[in-house]
């Protein structure tokens, strides 16, 4: 009977051990399968806006002109998928959530929205109240992308500050005393 209560605890450690380490290959797997989907999906983009890209050449300055809009949103929506696989493959290295990645994919998100806003705009100005709408939601998206810089830069200045920083005096002059 004393030897149950002595291997008891350790089985149950043992169990619970298999079991994160399972969870933690089952984890790596799907991560693995997403940033494949992810690649691939770019891929496909990439392959799509350079065919766009080669029809609209071929066809004249006016096709180019048309298209161009189309083309640059597919690029920024290649770079954004990017990010994300690179999120995925620091995810997968570490197995920690890097919040930085998040937030530069949010500020490619908003430029690629304000670029394709800008572009379109001209088509809404005889409209005065729909032109109005665009230029608040315009306003508000550079205001998101401000932010997401702020964000970002917090995070590398207290990255830098309290993990680097930490063997330094408060006046920043070396080891405190």
């Amino acid at each position: 009977m004393s030897d149950d209560k002595h291997n008891g605890p350790r089985a149950s450690k043992l169990w619970t051990s298999h079991a994160a380490q399972t969870l933690g290959t089952s984890e790596s797997v799907v991560l693995v399968l997403i940033g494949t989907a992810l690649v691939l999906i770019a891929v496909l983009l990439l392959y799509s806006g350079m065919h766009d890209l080669n029809e609209a050449v071929h066809r004249g300055p006016e096709e180019i002109e048309r298209r161009s809009i189309g083309i640059l949103n597919t690029v920024l929506l290649v770079m954004m998928t990017m990010e994300i696989v690179y999120t995925v493959a620091i995810s997968l290295e570490s197995h920690t959530l890097n919040a930085e990645p998040f937030l530069v994919i949010g500020m490619i998100a908003g430029i690629r929205r304000m670029l394709v806003i800008t572009a379109t705009s001209t088509e809404q100005e005889a409209h005065a109240e729909q032109f109005h709408n665009t230029l608040v939601e315009l306003g508000l998206i550079a205001a998101t992308v401000v932010a997401l810089a702020a964000a970002i830069w917090i995070l590398r200045y207290s990255a830098h500050k309290f993990v680097t920083g930490g063997s330094q005096r408060a006046d920043g002059r070396g080891r405190p005393s």
